[in-house]
């Protein structure tokens, strides 16, 4: 693969990673906004307290999302580490998500519901920034090149089982070898006695 394939390949699996990132993202933006205004509109708890709670739901399913899905390939050794990473990375999401919120609500007092879930969203789409580079560099750890090839790398048509075979395709052939004939084997001569030899020797006519 020459350079400029191998560029196309990797904006291809960045656009790819980009649009599932952006699926899960999606999801936990919904998630995100409906546990906010659930709490907003049925309790007295403060607006970015209630920010703040929902943020934290969202980013439980974020990670069912991300490690099950759009990071499914990634490595799978460390779990531990890499919740731990997570959370990490997504407490610093969420303060610069309700750092957004907070600073809208309280020093410039914007607090009616509707700008409340604007700057819910503003603040939601900077973390999210923030949130994608941390993930794919630091928690979801991509695997070495050779484990990556290997997992990605497609099935020889010629190992694929038929039942994976796609409607009309039929099993590849396995060219046959050519048979070559046997030649039968050369009967073999038992050897002769050494007395026999010597009788016929002395039998034998004599020249003069």
């Amino acid at each position: 693969m020459d350079e400029r394939g191998a560029l196309r390949a990797r904006i291809d699996l960045l656009g790819r990673e980009v649009a599932k990132f952006g699926a899960v993202g999606a999801f936990g933006v919904l998630v995100n906004i409906a546990v906010s205004n659930v709490i907003w509109r049925t309790t007295d708890i403060p607006v970015v307290r209630a920010g703040l709670m929902a943020t934290c739901v969202a980013i439980l399913f974020n990670y069912v999302g991300f490690r099950y899905w759009t990071y499914r390939d990634r490595d799978k050794s460390g779990r531990t580490r890499e919740l731990m990473l997570f959370l990490a990375f997504s407490a610093v999401g969420a303060v610069i998500e309700v750092g957004v919120l907070y600073a809208a609500t309280y020093w410039f007092g914007w607090d009616t519901p509707l700008q409340n879930n604007i700057f819910k969203i503003v603040g939601i789409g900077i973390a999210t920034l923030f949130r994608f580079w941390s993930y794919r560099t630091w928690v979801f750890r991509a695997l070495p090149a050779k484990e990556a090839a290997e997992a990605t790398e497609a099935p020889d048509a010629a190992l694929k089982p038929e039942s994976f075979l796609t409607p009309g395709e039929s099993a590849p052939q396995t060219p046959q070898t050519p048979q070559i004939p046997r030649t039968p084997p050369i009967p073999r001569t038992p050897p002769i006695p050494l007395v026999e030899q010597a009788s016929r020797v002395e039998s034998g006519p004599v020249r003069n």
